[in-house]
């Protein structure tokens, strides 16, 4: 049989299928930053999973861990029992990530994925102050199931509930619609004015920096006025830092350089660490007021992520790869000026920080035009945006200085390609 063939997709695969449609091919192999197709077509990823795979395509240090771990027949599948690999994660998050970041933390695991952790801290807020509302944010997103659906802002994602969605309100993020001081006092004043229509909420929800929703970042002015907010009123503050985190815009936390103290905070993707489904639930200790299996699920066991989740913890004993990651981020924000300059075509504008950086298209389509080309050239990315308008480098944190570069050039030989491609259409 010739898996080769697009078509087995197209005829048995759900017409949900999203990210195959973008990048044709049939892929097989992967490794750090590359991935080849059944053809021997080699491919930058500049994609990472959506986030998934902050330390590359099968990573030798979780490979060989998880190897070890299978060939011992370590338990795999284990609810939410006591295993030796939840106990070695649970050990070395707490002693390599919270410890010396002064923050007391219990993890919960709330299922696999971004939307479980989502959904966990929505109905813990909840529970914990006696409240219904959650106030979000524009652009925000923060998963597809129900719950997370209501603190979502893009239209068409919410369209597919197909009920309403409801217990919650959505303010603006920073800088939406005016400065930062404007902002702060716009949340307040709906907050606090008896005739706004707005309860008290239980909680705000909100990404220090936009994945899906554009590459919006916050500035930290923002997040210190949001946290005191929530404190000077008593309601809980959430971080969902399922895409940002992990190192992603240079410190293992993303709101680290704010330097608030979230009361619950939201991890998925890359905390596997190998691309295998995890996810957790910080929760500060006072509000940990959970009953026994009051909300639970069948993979909060998952030990295989565990295995690979405490490897990768072995890159944040030191400051070596936040170093890194911080330097590199220089270098992509400033190719990502010069392509504004070099292309006035694109009318763009650089969005985002750290590895979650691009640029916003000031002309309808062009983003996802470039992603298109991107792909011809060998050069895997994705478009973010309520309008992907927003075309998005999220390469492997773990990604060499000749990785990046080969990325960087495949990408402005996709924009130079796309502009002149625009040129002889329009004229």
């Amino acid at each position: 049989m010739n898996f080769n063939d697009l078509s087995i997709f197209e005829n048995l695969e759900s017409e949900v299928r999203s990210y195959c449609r973008g990048f044709p091919a049939v892929f097989h192999k992967a490794k750090d930053h590359k991935l080849w197709d059944l053809d021997g077509n080699e491919y930058v990823d500049f994609f990472s999973g959506a986030g998934a795979l902050n330390y590359g395509h099968n990573n030798e240090k979780m490979k060989q861990a998880l190897i070890q771990y299978l060939t011992e027949d370590g338990i795999t599948h284990s609810l939410d029992m006591a295993s030796k690999a939840k106990a070695e994660f649970l050990q070395s998050f707490n002693d390599i990530i919270l410890k010396p970041r002064n923050l007391d933390y219990k993890t919960m695991f709330p299922g696999p994925t971004g939307t479980n952790t989502v959904e966990s801290a929505l109905k813990l807020a909840r529970k914990v102050t006696g409240r219904t509302n959650v106030i979000s944010f524009t652009n925000g997103f923060h998963g597809m199931t129900i719950g997370a659906l209501s603190v979502t802002g893009n239209a068409f994602k919410r369209q597919g509930a197909g009920i309403p969605l409801n217990h919650s309100v959505t303010m603006p993020y920073d800088a939406y619609n005016g400065d930062t001081k404007a902002q702060l006092d716009y949340v307040k004043q709906f907050i606090d004015d008896n005739g706004s229509g707005v309860d008290m909420p239980a909680a705000f929800i909100l990404e220090t920096v936009q994945g899906e929703g554009g590459l919006n970042a916050a500035s930290n002015e923002w997040l210190q006025g949001i946290e005191k907010i929530c404190r000077e009123r008593g309601i809980l503050l959430i971080i969902d830092d399922v895409q940002a985190g992990v190192g992603r815009t240079g410190t293992f936390f993303s709101f680290e350089p704010a330097g608030i103290n979230p009361d619950i905070v939201c991890l998925s993707k890359s905390i596997g660490g190998y691309g295998l489904p995890l996810a957790l639930t910080l929760i500060k200790p006072e509000y940990d007021i959970w009953a026994p299996g009051e909300h639970n699920g069948t993979f909060r066991g998952n030990n295989p992520a565990f295995v690979a989740a405490t490897a990768a913890l072995e890159y944040w004993k030191d400051d070596t790869l936040e170093k890194s990651v911080q330097e590199k981020s220089k270098k992509i924000t400033n190719f990502l000026q010069d392509m504004t300059k070099k292309y006035p075509e694109l009318r763009g504008s650089l969005k985002g920080r750290g590895f979650m950086q691009g640029i916003a298209c000031d002309v309808e389509g062009l983003a996802e035009d470039v992603a298109e080309k991107a792909f011809e050239k060998g050069l895997i990315m994705e478009t973010a945006g309520a309008e992907d308008e927003v075309f998005k480098l999220f390469p492997p944190i773990t990604i060499d200085d000749a990785g990046l570069e080969d990325g960087l050039n495949r990408l402005e030989a996709a924009i130079e390609a796309t502009v002149k491609q625009k040129d002889l259409v329009t004229s």
